[in-house]
């Protein structure tokens, strides 16, 4: 493991509410994330103008649904193609089994350097530090990936991974760790980081990447990007391992362009990336570039569990696109790292405590308000708002107990307050009346309530009901018509 530097903190799951906390501390922080995300949630908006996007939500949810459900029958099919176009493939039973097969491939080689294109599985299983155990170094080339690396801290977004830095604090990692000039001429900083990475992917032995989507059809594996690192860490290299959860298949080569679209315009907004890449085979007789050798490592990871549960299963239709992140009020606020985990925000709130166990992960669940964008914004159509309230139950004891650590005690305060809203629900007269007796007081509302303000302006009960206003609305729509 890497000395921590100065200053970078290191998160834990279990630490959310803290992490939390000293984030909506941080003003610098919520400014870097506010900013970033409402530009992302623009360009997402605006990406999809002249589509029919229910429609091609509804295409894509249909696609990953039928891989997932082909999903033992497409790995094999995905298998014997790819060996059949020389591409070597090998089955990890978890974490720890990728990176030990990873390490051989690259000691069989002779391999002291690896340059890694973006993987957010080889993230999830910590390849970086076994590999550094092993006396092998591994350098990340996406530029996010590469800011964070050198600023040793871990990846805050999974799309874009340096999107809690801005440009003065990009400026002075960029001159503490590599000697650049500081500036905030963001052309020069990129062009710094490619030269130096450009002699790096020349000297390495092995590049890794990570995959969007293997085709079973055809054994392709597509790799999307846009800053070029990606096709060069899969062609310069001799060897090329490509690393991937076994989620990650598709059935057919025509299922890959409505994805493709998908993840595109919800992730940053774009038609289409820089950079599509489709990866068939190794260097062929009488080509002139690309590896001598490919190969593929599939990761299990805890996925066949999850695939054992009907409504737990939709969490593997993801596609990483991030914008379940983009549109989250929680997310937003705090950002990655709080979570703790490879993967933050809402979809790492319903896939992390099945990777890692609901134990190390109990608090994330409840890192929601449940508004439902989440649910709304996910180009797949993943109930994340239904799958984080079967979470929340499991957490205390209530639900299908599927996840290792339930049984959560209440406090009596909590208890006798849900009690008491749920008698209040339940009774229609009484709600009427504590309602209309909350707007008529809600001038005595006060300016400061604990915690709940420390970060927001105190809530303050409407002056009159929503079920009144509808009747108000309702009744003078009929006076105008009987004017008429």
């Amino acid at each position: 493991m890497s000395e921590q530097a100065p200053g970078v903190h290191t998160y834990h799951p279990r630490e959310f509410h803290r992490q939390a906390h000293e984030s909506l501390d941080n003003p610098q922080i919520r400014a870097n994330f506010r900013k970033a995300m409402d530009g992302l949630m623009a360009k997402r908006c605006d990406s999809f103008d002249d589509w029919d996007l229910e429609a091609l939500r509804e295409l894509g949810a249909n696609i990953r649904l039928r891989a997932l459900a082909r999903l033992p029958d497409l790995l094999e099919q995905l298998e014997a193609n790819c060996e059949a176009n020389g591409v070597r493939v090998h089955w990890a039973e978890d974490g720890d089994e990728a990176c030990r097969i990873v390490r051989e491939i690259c000691e069989s080689h002779g391999a002291t350097s690896v340059i890694k294109g973006k993987s957010m599985v080889t993230e999830e299983m910590h390849l970086n530090d076994h590999l550094e155990e092993a006396g092998i170094e591994a350098l990340e080339s996406d530029l996010g990936e590469y800011l964070v690396q050198l600023n040793q801290q871990t990846p805050s977004h999974i799309i874009m991974p340096a999107i809690h830095l801005n440009t003065d604090e990009i400026s002075q990692i960029m001159h503490d760790k590599t000697g650049i000039e500081r500036t905030r001429d963001v052309d020069a900083m990129t062009a710094a980081a490619r030269q130096q990475l450009r002699e790096r992917f020349m000297a390495a032995g092995v590049g890794v990447s990570g995959v969007n989507f293997a085709v079973a059809e055809t054994g392709t594996l597509c790799l999307v990007e846009n800053e070029g690192n990606g096709r060069m860490t899969t062609t310069v290299p001799p060897v090329h391992v490509a690393v991937t959860g076994i989620e990650k298949v598709v059935e057919h080569l025509r299922d890959v362009p409505p994805l493709y679209s998908l993840l595109t315009r919800s992730a940053t907004g774009q038609h289409v990336t820089t950079y599509f890449n489709m990866i068939g085979s190794p260097r062929k007789e009488g080509e002139h570039d690309g590896p001598k050798e490919v190969h593929l490592v599939l990761v299990d990871g805890g996925r066949s569990d999850i695939y054992q549960d009907d409504e737990l299963l939709d969490t593997l239709r993801c596609i990483r696109c991030g914008a379940c992140m983009n549109h989250c009020p929680v997310y937003t606020r705090v950002g990655g790292h709080t979570y703790g985990t490879t993967y933050p925000g809402p979809i790492g709130s319903i896939l992390s405590p099945h990777l890692m166990g609901l134990e190390e992960t109990r608090d994330l669940p409840t890192a929601s308000s449940l508004c439902g964008a989440c649910g709304e914004v996910c180009p797949v159509k993943i109930p994340i708002p239904d799958l984080l309230v079967r979470l929340r139950q499991e957490s205390v004891g209530e639900g299908r107990g599927n996840v290792a650590g339930a049984g959560v005690k209440r406090s009596r305060k909590e208890l006798a307050a849900w009690k008491g809203f749920q008698w209040l629900a339940t009774h229609p007269s009484a709600w009427r009346a504590g309602t209309s007796m909350a707007g008529k007081l809600r001038g005595l509302t006060p300016a400061k309530l604990g915690a709940w303000t420390r970060h927001r302006t105190a809530p303050k009960p409407a002056s009159t009901t929503l079920h009144a206003l509808v009747k108000q609305h309702q009744a003078a729509k009929t006076d105008k018509e009987e004017c008429r």
